[in-house]
Parts: C-alpha cells; sequence; structure tokens
C-alpha cells in the first residue's frame, strides 16, 4: 500500500492549513497553493498506488570469504507488468548499516541488475537483509515498499598463507595419509560424502544411498597418523593470531592429517580433516573475557593453562599466543607431544624458547611464512 512520506505528510498539513487560513481571510492565494499541494499528493498517490509486479532475486556471492578479499550483493529485479517502472529504490540491510541503492528505470518484461559491495574488514558472521524495494513518486511525496527474499548471511573467514605441515617425530606419513594401504586396524570412519568415481564400491553406504536418493561411500582416515593440536589464545585476541592459527591448521588439514582446534575457553567442535571447517569455526572465534593477554583466574592458571593440562597427547603441539608467560608453561606439556611449537603473536622480542620448544615471532601474517622455515 502507498503511503505518505514526511514530505508528504507535511505537505498534507500545510494544504490543511492555508485551506482554513484562505477561508477564515477572505484571501483566495492560499486556497490556490493548498489546492495545488493537494492535486501533487493525489497525482503522487496515483504513480505509487499500482502494485508493481517484479520478481526480485539477491545473492551474496561468494558467502564464504577470506578477510579483507572482496564480495558483493548481486541484485536481480525484472519487470513482469506491463508498463515500464521508474523511481526503484533497494534498501538492504547489511550488519546494523542500511544500504541503499537507486535502480535505473526498468522496461515492462526487462531486468535490471545491480550489485554493491559487502564489508569483509571484520571476522565473523555479517547478516545481510531483510532487502525491501522502495517506489517513490518524482516530487518524493509517497512511497510503497514490499519486501522480497529471505535474509542471507556472509561469513567472513581467517586470511591465511601456506605453510609446510608441522613435522613429527613418529609420523611415517609427512605428505599425507594413506589410509588405503594402512596397517589393519588403524582405519576408522571419518564421515559420508557422494561418491566420485575411482571410489571402493566397498564403501559404499547403501541405507544412506537410499534415504538420499545419491551414492553415498564412507570416508575412512588413518587414526595411526599423527594429529596437530592448535591452541589459540583468545585473550586479548588479535587478527593476526587467529590468522597464523588457521594456517596451521589449515596445512595440517589440507595434507590429510587429523586436526584439533583448541583455544583457552575451551576446544572447538571437531574438524578432523576437513580445511573449510577448521576455517569456519575459526572465524567465529571471539576474544575471551577472561583478561587481557597476561590476565589469569583467581586460582593462578590461565584458561590456556588448563587446556594444555587437559590436552590429548601424541603428534604436534602449535600454541598461538602473546602472553610471553604461555611460551614458558608450555615446555611443561613437552614430553605428551612429538613436537611443539610456539606462535608468539606480538611487536617486541620474542620470548627465550624453553627447551624443546620452537619459538616462532611474528607480528603480522605476511611474516609467518619465513618465520615457520625458520623454526
Amino acid at each position: 500500500m502507498a503511503v505518505l512520506t514526511p514530505l508528504g505528510r507535511g505537505t498534507l498539513a500545510g494544504a490543511v492549513l492555508l485551506y482554513g487560513a484562505g477561508f477564515a481571510l477572505g484571501y483566495p492565494e492560499p486556497v490556490v497553493l493548498a489546492t495545488g499541494a493537494l492535486l501533487a499528493l493525489a497525482a503522487a498517490l496515483a504513480w505509487t498506488a499500482p502494485k508493481p509486479r517484479l520478481e526480485v532475486h539477491r545473492e551474496v556471492t561468494p558467502v564464504k570469504v577470506p578477510r579483507g578479499e572482496a564480495a558483493v550483493a548481486v541484485l536481480n529485479v525484472a519487470n513482469l507488468g506491463g508498463r515500464g517502472l521508474s523511481g526503484l529504490r533497494a534498501q538492504d540491510r547489511i550488519g546494523a548499516d542500511e544500504h541503499t541503492v537507486d535502480l535505473p528505470r526498468v522496461p515492462k518484461g526487462a531486468t535490471r541488475t545491480v550489485s554493491y559491495p559487502l564489508p569483509t574488514g571484520t571476522r565473523g558472521e555479517i547478516p545481510v537483509g531483510p532487502l525491501a524495494l522502495v517506489r517513490a513518486d518524482p516530487f518524493g511525496l509517497t512511497r510503497r515498499v514490499r519486501s522480497y527474499g529471505r535474509p542471507a548471511t556472509l561469513l567472513v573467514r581467517p586470511r591465511t598463507v601456506p605453510l609446510p605441515v608441522p613435522p613429527s617425530g613418529k609420523a611415517h606419513h609427512l605428505e599425507g595419509p594413506t589410509s588405503d594401504n594402512a596397517p589393519s586396524g588403524t582405519v576408522t570412519f571419518h564421515t559420508l560424502r557422494e561418491y566420485v568415481v575411482g571410489d571402493d564400491l566397498r564403501h559404499v553406504h547403501w541405507r544412506s544411498s537410499a534415504r538420499t536418493g545419491t551414492l553415498m561411500v564412507r570416508q575412512l582416515i588413518d587414526a595411526s597418523l599423527p594429529i596437530t593440536t592448535v591452541l589459540l589464545d583468545t585473550r586479548g585476541l588479535t587478527e593476526p593470531a587467529v590468522d597464523a592459527a588457521a594456517s596451521v591448521a589449515v596445512a595440517a588439514a589440507r595434507s590429510g592429517f587429523p586436526v584439533r582446534l583448541l583455544t583457552d575457553a575451551g576446544p572447538l567442535p571437531d574438524t578432523r580433516t576437513d580445511a573449510e571447517a577448521v576455517l569456519d569455526r575459526l572465524a567465529l572465534v571471539q576474544a575471551s573475557v577472561s583478561g587481557g593477554p597476561s590476565g589469569a583466574s583467581p586460582g593462578g592458571s590461565s584458561g590456556v593453562a588448563e587446556a594444555l593440562r587437559t590436552a590429548r597427547g601424541g603428534g604436534s603441539l602449535v600454541l598461538v599466543t602473546g602472553d610471553p608467560v604461555e611460551v614458558g608453561r608450555v615446555a611443561g606439556v613437552r614430553r605428551r607431544f612429538d613436537r611443539v611449537i610456539c606462535v608468539y603473536v606480538g611487536s617486541g622480542p620474542a620470548p627465550a624458547a624453553p627447551p624443546g620448544v620452537s619459538v616462532v615471532r611474528v607480528s603480522s601474517l605476511e611474516e609467518l611464512p619465513v618465520a615457520w622455515g625458520t623454526r
């Protein structure tokens, strides 16, 4: 339904006052002005009253993007009516802000496509929508607003850089898993996925295939492979720290090694060898509220110390922190892991490396590949 804008309501109120003044004072001029204002309102209502037949589709592409890279919303508006439409404006809510785009005239039977950038400077989920199309008259006196489609979500992930997988003293497959030839009893079920040409038909899961209508196979992993445990200290969390943790975890996952993600606030959902799941989980990590980088719990130990104490041993442990105290603490778990690396994210000098621990100091993600190679 067409409604009056604030300008339209002001025009109507002014017309009423002019009519009253003209009749009360006996002057024709105010009455003429009031009549002109009412005629303008009538024309504006006639402009926006017809309900337009539109097909509107807004797509966010890509739906997942590394922090700082480009993402756009693409809006397609198709005019299914019998006459051209002018004065259309799209209003799309992006996070806490509202983005407005003026659309060109849409002839009958035609489609107009516009795109507008989405903010990707902040990691996390960014809601996009709801989308509304506003049609206003040329004078801005009336408008018709209609919502279209469903809200979407843009997931801004951490940035990553390629890194070699941290070697483990007990790893026999440094280039990745070979579960087809793994020792008997070391292969375990991981997840179900769609069949691809070349898969072993003995791994087909017939019950799931019948239920979904798609041939599904069991994906197996070699449980004998060393796990890469990545522990992220989220006190005073910085984006380079999250990026560093993501780079280490993704390097292991894309090489097929199991990955375990921990923070001082607790473990993240199991990601195993799925690099995409690693990025999704770390995209949502927030700073903990237990204090700054050197904050500790009332009992004297930080969440990082508790996570180190309860972490399952074996494989490689990579601690990402900005607290030099935690660099010293990690030496206490050295015997439970085959390899321990501490990525210290800070601008000052690197803390002294405890015995058996490699310390990598970086202040930005760009420094990580070189520093990682010298550990």
